[in-house]
């Protein structure tokens, strides 16, 4: 059968949970082909194409019947749009002749093969009737104040008519229409089956009452349209059932984190899986794990390799009995190929570069997004059965980009919340991505969505408002939390809070913040406590310029060097007086992308050691290894200079963790951020320096060696005051008080909703006609 049916009011109308099945109920039928019959132009129909919980039409019939395409592609159903075309007269004639006439006020919204204006129904005179009959053109006028000039013969239900001839259908056992206002109207005069949803314009009533094929729905929108595939029997009512996807019964989690790491490590013994406590590098585990330490239900999304030869997949572990009795892992099991593909070439090969602007450096393949998406699918599901009614469903980052659309559709009960851990660059960068609307269409299912700084999350509001029309509901001044115009990624004024399609949607901005007791208990070790003294009595009065970061081109190490090379070159007073000390992580095995990175870091390394190094001085000593936090903690303790020059970074938390080590140490550090870091918008203290200008990172550099003692540790002070205040404990606090805030908001708002008391939404002018 062939489902046509107007959008606003009827398909997109009614309660979510109506919605709900009627969307799933399409899409799991095949056999139900469904066309979006809209006044609306095609241009604002296509955001409704970016919301993943609405079935994606076969067809689309826009402009009030002047257009119709295909809805996978958007291009013309050519033997139904030519003849329309064909005894167009062109818009610019139309307004041209109609332009001297009083009291008709141009539409200004997207339109094609229509002319639209405002007007009371008493300006439709004698003199426009016979402009546009000369014209050879068509008048409606609807809902009382929208006036179409539209060519000969053509409205919704002319063009859904010769749709159906096209297609070979029959038009009376295999059409319904549905609609809700008079506009609709057209479409039920050409004998289908049809249904005027409840709470349908009075006008539409009484216009329809008398005809045997019309059915008045009790349920408004998308109920009523379920109600009339009953009534007209194309499913009866266990069949409607029966094709409904079972929605997940509620768990027993009020908090349920989705996150791509276990809050425990596994690994295989002698061909038994065993675990371990987690060895987080930047302590967000524990911090998560904090939020069920009093006892609080809850569950931890998590993949985990299902490999049969190490025994059944177990889909619930236990995580601590002791510390948290009530948190298990929910555990989604991951062949190795699924893992292969959907993080290490997946991810990290085509999102992870354009997020960090290195489009250029991305690989789309097609045949992966598929798999991302089943892998989404299975966290979604999984999350759905864990999450106790009215749960806080809390997901990490951009590998799970697409869970909230799936969740969202089985648990439409829930508050979901998105925490971006990465950067998120502006709209002409994320828009190179092929599936920029499906992703953005997810991530606007969530009722709150978080960033390190404002500057990321204005930039998602940007590439929002590209994908969707929405509304800013709040701005708040970034200042004093956050630099405004004192780094590249500083920002005056960003959105608290959008509105779209009637859900709002809370924006926040949350630095991760740092474990610094994991800092002073690393400090408290005797072994490290000696290791700081071993490197200080090694370094001697040479001052050490530290370097960590992982292997990847967003981390600049290669800019770093050259930048060294060149500091060496124009301060030769500096030989003998000062080393370079990089610790690179290597990246995870199988990650090939990274291999010609590392051999020009190498063949750089190896230069500098032979132009500048001598017997009694090694210009610079470079460690391609992983290094133990409590180590790396004794080289921030030792360090004269931590240089920390990403070219693009979410935050960055090597820049705190060196803070913290000499705040807690008292010491005078330098520390040279890149001002395209997360963190350069937060920190006060450091130097900042642009990574992509060679000259501003040899001066910047040398100026951190050459600084007065006083002004170091002023400005140490001043940064670690930031990273004592805001440590992880309070990122976590805040971003859940927000994430709370705005599910009392939404429920207060529903609440009203129901008492009939809440003010309409804004609609854009076009959306009536």
């Amino acid at each position: 059968m062939l489902l046509a049916t107007d959008l606003d009011g009827t398909f997109l109308g009614g309660d979510q949970e109506a919605r709900m099945r009627l969307y799933q109920l399409i899409s799991s039928r095949p056999d139900i082909d469904l066309a979006f019959v809209t006044g609306r132009g095609l241009e604002d129909v296509l955001p409704l194409l970016a919301d993943p919980t609405i079935p994606q039409p076969d067809y689309i019939i826009c402009d009030v019947g002047a257009t119709i395409v295909h809805g996978d592609t958007q291009q013309p159903v050519g033997p139904v749009q030519g003849p329309i075309d064909e005894v167009w007269p062109g818009r610019r004639l139309v307004s041209d002749s109609l332009a001297h006439i009083e009291g008709l006020q141009h539409q200004e919204v997207p339109q094609e093969r229509r002319c639209s204006y405002f007007c009371d129904e008493h300006h439709i005179d004698d003199e426009v009737r016979e402009i546009v009959a000369k014209l050879g053109c068509d008048i409606l006028f609807s809902a009382g104040k929208y006036f179409d000039v539209l060519p000969p013969g053509v409205n919704k239900g002319s063009t859904l008519t010769r749709l159906i001839e096209h297609l070979g259908l029959d038009p009376k056992k295999d059409v319904m229409v549905a609609g809700d206002t008079l506009n609709d109207l057209s479409m039920y005069e050409h004998g289908f089956e049809g249904v005027c949803v409840g709470d349908s314009e009075e006008g539409l009533l009484l216009a329809t009452q008398k005809l045997p094929n019309v059915y008045h729905a009790r349920e408004p929108g998308a109920g009523g349209i379920v109600e009339a595939l009953e009534h007209f029997g194309f499913l009866d009512r266990e069949g409607i059932e029966a094709e409904l996807e079972v929605v997940a019964e509620p768990g027993k989690a009020d908090l349920v984190i989705v996150y791509h790491r276990l809050p425990y490590e596994e690994f295989v013994d002698k061909g038994v899986r065993k675990r371990r406590r987690p060895r987080s590098p930047n302590g967000i585990i524990p911090t998560l794990l904090s939020f069920f330490a009093d006892g609080k239900a809850g569950s931890w999304v998590a993949w985990a390799i299902d490999d049969p030869r190490y025994g059944e997949f177990e889909v619930h572990t236990e995580v601590d009995t002791r510390d948290y009795p009530k948190l298990v892992a929910a555990r989604v099991g991951l062949s190795e190929e699924d893992v292969e593909v959907f993080y290490k070439r997946f991810s990290k090969e085509a999102f992870w570069p354009t997020l960090h602007t290195f489009w250029e450096r991305a690989s789309f393949d097609e045949e992966h997004w598929p798999v991302f998406l089943d892998v989404n699918r299975r966290f979604a599901e999984r999350a759905a059965a864990e999450a106790a009614e009215g749960a806080v469903v809390w997901i990490h980052d951009y590998n799970l980009w697409m869970v909230p659309a799936y969740l969202r559709e089985a648990r439409p009960d829930v508050t979901i919340a998105f925490f971006h851990h990465t950067y998120f660059p502006s709209a002409d960068v994320f828009n190179v991505l092929p599936w920029r609307r499906q992703i953005v269409g997810s991530l606007l299912q969530c009722d709150y969505i978080g960033f390190h700084i404002p500057r990321q999350a204005e930039n998602f509001v940007d590439v929002a408002r590209g994908v969707m029309p929405i509304e800013i509901v709040e701005k708040v001044n970034c200042a004093p939390r956050f630099f405004t115009y004192g780094c590249a990624v500083g920002l005056d004024e960003m959105t608290a809070e959008i509105e779209v399609s009637g859900r709002r949607i809370g924006i926040g901005a949350h630095p991760v913040g740092l474990d610094l007791k994991r800092v002073e208990r690393a400090l408290a070790r005797e072994d490290i406590q000696a290791r700081i003294s071993e490197l200080r009595e090694e370094l001697g009065d040479t001052r050490m310029i530290l370097s960590v970061e992982r292997l990847d081109f967003t981390k600049g190490i290669l800019e770093k060097l050259q930048a060294y090379e060149r500091l060496l070159d124009e301060h030769p007073e500096l030989h003998g007086e000062i080393t370079l000390l990089t610790i690179c992580v290597p990246a995870a095995k199988g990650m090939t992308i990274y291999e010609e990175l590392q051999i020009q870091i190498e063949q750089t390394v190896g230069r500098i050691n032979g132009r500048f190094g001598r017997f009694d001085w090694a210009p610079l000593r470079f460690f391609f290894r992983a290094v133990p936090f409590e180590r790396l903690v004794a080289y921030y303790a030792a360090a004269s200079v931590a240089w920390v020059t990403p070219l693009r970074d979410g935050l960055n938390l090597v820049a705190k963790e060196f803070v913290a080590t000499q705040g807690l140490t008292g010491g005078k550090g330098v520390l040279v951020l890149s001002e395209f870091a997360g963190a350069a918008a937060e920190l006060r203290g450091p130097l900042l320096t642009n990574p992509h200008d060679p000259n501003d990172m040899v001066s910047t550099c040398h100026l951190a060696l050459t600084l007065s003692p006083e002004e170091a540790s002023q400005r140490l002070s001043e940064a670690y005051d930031s990273v004592r205040y805001y440590d992880i404990a309070r990122w976590g606090d805040d971003f859940m008080t927000a994430v709370d805030a705005v599910a009392a908001r939404n429920k207060e708002r529903e609440r009203e909703r129901e008492r009939g008391r809440e003010p309409e939404p804004p609609v854009r002018k076009d959306l009536a006609s």
